[in-house]
């Protein structure tokens, strides 16, 4: 990649965005408003304001492999405390999607290092959904079917958070779980009954 070719590519990206709106920049400047956050996956191939058709200012974003909401990244905990509590976002989303790398390394028995611990989060929605999964004998769609289950557990570790669960409470946020099928450019909405998933464990996590 040559990289001098980024620069010309914004210098031409400020003519247009000025060409339509002289202040455009000094709007931006004014600070941010966002209705939702959107925590996907770091995957070159996905984008996130793009695929929803979304502009500057409209959404918080948070990228990590394989869309992860884990309880003890402090990273991904900071953007969830910061997007819920200060920008009082009022749906966050959890977005995956198919043909997830994160997600295929994870179900591989190779060492991979620094990675181990993190797909080690995957491996566990596995060992959760074991029975289902394992019944599925085509493995794409094996492969599909934990990237959505990956993404509704994903869902459940934010409700299980003090932020989420204060403003679900206080002023009816919604969580949403999507998948982006990278194969049609289709954004799926998985329509999660989380009432039904946390009916049973809910009085464990809920805090006051």
């Amino acid at each position: 990649m040559n990289l001098d070719k980024v620069f010309e590519n914004n210098e031409k990206w400020i003519k247009e965005k000025l060409a339509v709106d002289p202040q455009y920049f000094e709007h931006m400047g004014q600070g941010q408003n966002p209705e939702l956050l959107f925590i996907g996956c770091s995957d070159s191939r996905v984008t996130a304001e793009e695929l929803m058709g979304l502009g500057p200012g409209e959404v918080f974003v948070h990228r990590n492999i394989a869309n992860m909401v884990i309880s003890i990244d402090l990273n991904v905990m900071s953007v969830v405390n910061y997007a819920v509590d200060h920008l009082k976002v009022n749906h966050v989303v959890v977005c995956g999607h198919y043909a997830c790398g994160g997600v295929h390394a994870a179900m591989q028995s190779a060492d991979l290092g620094i990675l181990n611990p993190w797909l080690r989060n995957i491996r566990d929605v596995f060992r959760i959904h074991k029975t289902e999964l394992n019944a599925i004998t085509d493995e794409e769609k094996k492969y599909d079917r934990l990237v959505e289950l990956n993404v509704q557990e994903q869902c459940v570790n934010l409700i299980k958070t003090a932020a989420v669960q204060k403003a679900y409470r206080d002023r009816g946020l919604k969580v949403h779980g999507w998948v982006f099928d990278i194969h049609t450019g289709k954004l799926i909405d998985l329509k999660i009954n989380f009432d039904d998933i946390l009916k049973n464990i809910m009085e464990i996590y809920h805090l006051d």
